[in-house]
């Protein structure tokens, strides 16, 4: 008899669905869905995102157990039970026989005391001897984590979360959403808070055309006769720095007391005059816009680190986390949509061209101030900062259909150069990693320096899912990046999102997910522990966390990855298959779905079982007949588990998946096939 061989595939390569099946290694995927590259290797089953306002986050609950004798009436889930000596309370989850499973405790329950919901008794507490399976305790950790994902609320108003943003505002980490008033008028601004989304008022703002020979100061006082407001924010954008006598420009300022002021002059604590130019007015934000950030600052001073945004229908704007300051541009329509801080200037881009700072000056836009405009003769779609050094730099400006080069530092030597004709990127995908990243209409393009600083060469990363790629780059709606997992990842509006990992300059893969709630904004940034946070804005107005918890905002997280054919080297030779190991790691509880096929799905093999398999989420390629075993894993570092695979056939494909909302990410490292070869094929 030949003796057993052993075939190990190891799980890499992401998903390819144009490779032809022997040109192609089988630990390639060629259908997957909610798994990821892992960046050490292997497919990680995501994770997950739960809903933000400030709140206890769902993903930090706990449960707790209260034994009884035995009911003497039975509670329900939802119900508050309370020790009737201890005065102890928690929100129950879930009933085993003779146990409750709490959350929300407050106090501390004692044994041999009676427990009530009301004034109606369900036992007596008795000392815990229950032991939980570990797939029951991660499900009660998921319905404790329903108790406190079901307080936090959407942002206020209508329709889709417009924009999220975080900032630190005075040593505190802070996040911040935007989203349409109800009546659908205007957008509001809101902080997450203890007591969930806060509302920012907008202040007013009012137009000087003269400055005296005293520069005002954030924080002084403007005063009009009887009519007083304080300036939060002075926004010079033409005249003298040093406010000579011809400084113009806009005060940002609280509501006015006394009334409201009118053209004329006014005076300023410290000494400083000016001419107002007319009435006050309230700062009006007009809805529907789509927002994009860059917090940075154009001082190059700490201080000075500020939040700066466009949304497409506005002015651009200016958030310190406390006041929200409109930058006219002086173009028109003056409704900037993309924006970046580039070489101590700030650049927004309105339609075809771009416009520039004066450099250390946020709100000045004149030529004689070092301030101008660039036509680009294409719709910008983003900017991109290349390395550089102190004396040049490079700034990628992406169009619908070309990609541009800024070299230089300011306008004495701006140099603005075509680098691509007829391949650009789509709004909203251009990212910064390593290297950088966007969206073109032919895949994601990768834009890497070569060892001559100043030159650059662009390669395309996805033509293995072209298909996929096709079907989707109408619908892109956003991206982001996962530095510590080195992905750069797309949204798309009907759910659906593609992960693509890459190390060092090297891909390792690109696999498809897909949300329940759909994708409109996504904010990704550093807080000031150094942890990296990804917060998104989805269409029906919450604010999720990404990649925490164990479910999609409570649903199940189906996911799945179905293998390249497997001919163990000798596609001609027919083996029988015995068995095969799976090597997963991970932290927490998971349990899993092994099946395979054999001899390409033939029928005229006898294939062990039929099963047809529903996947929920409509994946693009339909499941066929597979042989089904059901595993449970524990959480160890690391584990193989055996499973039995029996047949004769030329190749084997597997198909690994799971499901539910109390499994946390776990990566599956590798499969060891074990066979037997027979003959060849004839």
């Amino acid at each position: 008899m030949p003796k057993t061989e052993y075939d190990v595939v190891a799980l890499a390569g992401g998903m390819d669905q144009v490779t032809p099946t022997l040109s192609l290694k089988p630990g390639v995927c060629r259908d997957a869905l909610n798994y990821e590259c892992a960046p050490t290797g292997g497919y990680s089953r995501i994770g997950g995102y739960e809903r933000f306002d400030g709140l206890k986050a769902p993903s930090t609950a706990t449960y707790s157990l209260v034994q009884v004798v035995s009911f003497t009436n039975t509670p329900t889930v939802g119900q508050t039970l309370t020790g009737n000596s201890s005065g102890a309370t928690g929100h129950i989850v879930a009933l085993g026989a003779n146990y409750l499973v709490l959350t929300q405790v407050t106090g501390t329950f004692t044994t041999v005391e009676v427990v009530k919901v009301s004034t109606t008794t369900i036992g007596t507490a008795t000392p815990t001897t229950v032991t939980l399976t570990a797939k029951q305790g991660a499900q009660y950790t998921a319905s404790a984590a329903d108790v406190y994902r079901a307080l936090i609320s959407k942002v206020p108003g209508s329709g889709a979360t417009r924009g999220v943003v975080g900032l630190n505002v005075a040593g505190t980490d802070k996040v911040f959403a935007f989203r349409d008033n109800v009546g659908g008028t205007s957008t509001d601004l809101y902080v997450a808070s203890g007591a969930s989304w806060v509302k920012i008022p907008y202040i007013h703002e009012v137009s000087f055309t003269a400055g005296g020979t005293a520069v005002p100061a954030d924080g002084a006082t403007l005063t009009q006769g009887g009519v007083t407001s304080v300036v939060r924010r002075v926004m010079a954008s033409s005249g003298s720095t040093t406010w000579a006598g011809s400084t113009a420009g806009r005060f940002v300022i609280d509501v006015p007391t006394g009334g409201s002021f009118a053209a004329g002059a006014a005076t300023l604590t410290g000494g400083a005059t000016v001419t107002l130019s007319g009435a006050d007015t309230q700062i009006a934000v007009l809805p529907g816009g789509k927002y994009e950030f860059f917090v940075g600052n154009v001082t190059g001073s700490f201080s000075t680190l500020r939040a700066y945004g466009a949304d497409g229908v506005n002015r651009m704007f200016e958030f310190d986390g406390t006041t929200y300051c409109p930058i006219p541009t002086g173009a028109s329509p003056d409704t900037p949509k993309h924006i970046v801080v580039h070489k101590n200037h700030l650049m927004p881009s309105i339609d075809s061209s771009f416009l520039f700072s004066a450099p250390g000056f946020a709100y000045r836009y004149l030529s004689v101030d070092g301030g101008g405009e660039i036509a680009v003769g294409d719709v910008v779609t983003g900017f991109l900062i290349q390395p550089g050094a102190q004396t040049t730099g490079a700034l990628t400006v992406y169009g619908q259909s070309n990609t541009f080069m800024l070299y230089g530092t300011g306008l004495a030597d701006w140099n603005f150069v075509t680098y691509n004709t007829g391949t650009g990127a789509l709004d909203y995908t251009a990212q910064n990693m390593a290297q950088s990243y966007a969206l073109s209409h032919l895949g994601i393009i990768s834009l890497t320096t070569t060892l001559a600083y100043g030159n650059f060469v662009q390669s395309t990363l996805t033509d293995n899912i072209r298909p996929f790629i096709i079907a989707e780059r109408a619908n892109v709606a956003y991206s982001s990046l996962l530095r510590e997992r080195s992905q750069y990842r797309l949204f798309f509006s009907d759910g659906y999102g593609l992960y693509t990992t890459i190390v060092n300059g090297k891909m390792l893969g690109s696999m498809p997910v897909y949300f329940p709630n759909k994708v409109n904004c996504v904010w990704n940034g550093v807080n000031s522990s150094g942890a990296e946070i990804s917060y998104m804005g989805d269409t029906s107005g919450y604010v999720h966390q990404m990649d925490v918890g164990s479910s999609f905002d409570g649903a199940s997280i189906d996911a799945y990855i179905t293998l390249n054919w497997n001919a163990m080297r000798s596609p001609r030779v027919l083996k029988r298959f015995r068995h095969s190991s799976v090597e997963m790691q991970g932290s927490y509880y998971a349990e899993f779905d092994f099946g395979y096929q054999l001899g390409y799905g033939t029928s005229e093999i006898n294939q062990s079982v039929a099963v047809s398999y529903v996947s929920g989420f409509s994946p693009p390629i339909a499941w066929d007949t597979f042989t089904w075993d059901s595993f449970t894993w524990d959480g160890r570092t690391l584990f193989p588990t055996e499973v039995d695979v029996n047949g004769t056939a030329e190749n084997l494909q597997v198909t690994i998946s799971s499901t539910g909302n109390f499994i946390y990410p776990y990566t599956v490292n590798s499969i060891i096939n074990h066979f037997t070869p027979r003959r060849g094929l004839r």
